[in-house]
């Protein structure tokens, strides 16, 4: 592993170690983390969602945490609160462990910036 990933990974474990302190229960991989965001960005709060919302809050926290590089912008919030995102610029073609790492880079950014928090 190059030093970037060891600093990238102590970085995730901290956040993942935070997470667990704030909500009681430790994410147990970045979808869970995903899921938290798109939870987060939603705002109506924890509830039971269907495995169809599941899937659209992870993708809401996915264009969030990729719009701080410019790959997405909201476009608009729906009459039920939902936002939309739309796709700015196309993303890297990237194998699977390149596109978790870029996933986890802009999850840490996320928390950094909209918690104001720094995560070394």
């Amino acid at each position: 592993m190059f030093k970037k990933d060891l600093e990238l990974e102590k970085r995730w474990v901290k956040l993942l170690d935070g997470l667990k302190e704030t909500i009681g229960k430790k994410p147990s991989d970045l979808n869970g983390v995903l899921f938290l965001i798109g939870v987060q960005e939603l705002g109506k709060g924890n509830k039971i969602f269907t495995k169809e919302q599941k899937q659209d809050l992870m993708h809401i926290a996915v264009c969030k945490v990729l719009s701080y590089d410019g790959f997405y912008e909201l476009d608009y919030v729906d009459q039920d609160g939902w936002p939309h995102w739309k796709l700015i610029k196309d993303l890297p073609h990237f194998d699977l462990l390149d596109q978790e790492k870029l996933l986890k880079i802009q999850v840490l950014e996320y928390f950094e910036k909209e918690y104001d928090i720094e995560i070394k």
